[in-house]
């Protein structure tokens, strides 16, 4: 397949995905899916499983099943019945089959293990294996860490925040540790966003989403989108693309980091502050905001902004 043709149909897939994490919760059709990847309803199945390497079907499962581990970890007392429903299951004995299939074990094994495992404060070794010690911290949105001490930031705060429009490009896959990886694509968004003066246009921000939990989703699986916010009429071209990241509550933690530190801050934020605070993580997206340019900071910081949506518990 030709690279154009390739982007385009990436792209494609990608505001598929998009779609379907946005609506998680509701009853997906297959047109609308379909639709708002510019498909045709009668090739996409076959589209999507041989681009991403999963059914639609198994896409949507993962994710819904993957969103429900996270709040089974979570601090409170939502019923299993309800964390079910609210992760867009029909039933809560459609869930409780889907889970024990995945898993390995039904979900109130998996919560108890989990309280378990907090309690001992174990750390996760980011596998996505869930069996024996069930690897899994009580952290939900976040990107992977290892067993790091907790870095406190500068300031610390709860915003109201507006809807925001992402132009952006997609990694699928890992990402922990790869600079490399993040100098690469600020390189092919900023070519694209150069010529249309949208880099340093007033009030723009330069963010990357993570759209899964390390601790569930296995590697390859990951998903980031690493872009600047631009207005909501913004025309895109593969392989960038449109995101809204929706309005509400979040927790931001303001920093000057190295580049090794940013497990560190995730840890406090996520570990530390949010336990005590009062919140809860929702699912909306957690994502960072950088604020300079570390090249040309003396000491080489990243000037960045952690930020999670909550709501009270």
């Amino acid at each position: 397949m030709p690279e154009d043709h390739r982007k385009e149909y990436l792209s494609r897939i990608h505001k598929a995905q998009d779609y379907i994490e946005a609506h998680l919760a509701e009853r997906l059709r297959l047109d609308d899916v379909a639709k708002a990847a510019c498909f045709s309803p009668f090739h996409f199945h076959r589209v999507f499983s041989a681009i991403t390497g999963e059914t639609l079907h198994q896409f949507i499962s993962r994710l819904r099943l993957e969103r429900a581990a996270g709040w089974l970890y979570l601090p409170g007392r939502r019923s299993i019945t309800d964390i079910a429903l609210d992760a867009g299951f029909s039933s809560s004995a459609t869930f409780a089959r889907a889970f024990a299939q995945a898993y390995g074990m039904s979900a109130s094994e998996f919560r108890k293990k989990c309280k378990t495992l907090g309690k001992e404060g174990k750390a996760a070794n980011g596998d996505g294996d869930y069996g024996g010690d069930l690897a899994i911290t009580p952290l939900s949105r976040r990107p992977a860490m290892n067993n790091v001490t907790p870095k406190p930031p500068l300031s610390m705060e709860v915003r109201d925040l507006p809807a925001k429009h992402l132009a952006y490009l997609r990694h699928v896959g890992p990402y922990a540790g790869q600079p490399d990886l993040f100098e690469r694509l600020w390189g092919q968004l900023c070519q694209w966003a150069g010529p249309r003066g949208l880099i340093h246009a007033p009030g723009s921000e330069n963010l990357c989403v993570y759209h899964d939990d390390p601790d569930i989703t296995a590697q390859e699986n990951l998903r980031i989108s690493l872009g600047l916010t631009v207005p909501a009429d913004t025309p895109t071209s593969p392989p960038v693309n449109l995101l809204e990241i929706p309005a509400g509550r979040y927790a931001v933690a303001t920093y000057k980091l190295d580049p090794a530190d940013y497990g560190a801050a995730w840890q406090y934020l996520m570990g530390e502050w949010l336990p005590s605070s009062g919140y809860q993580t929702d699912d909306r997206p957690c994502y960072e905001c950088f604020l300079n340019d570390p090249h040309q900071d003396p000491e080489g910081k990243h000037h960045v902004e952690l930020r999670v949506a909550v709501k009270p518990l």
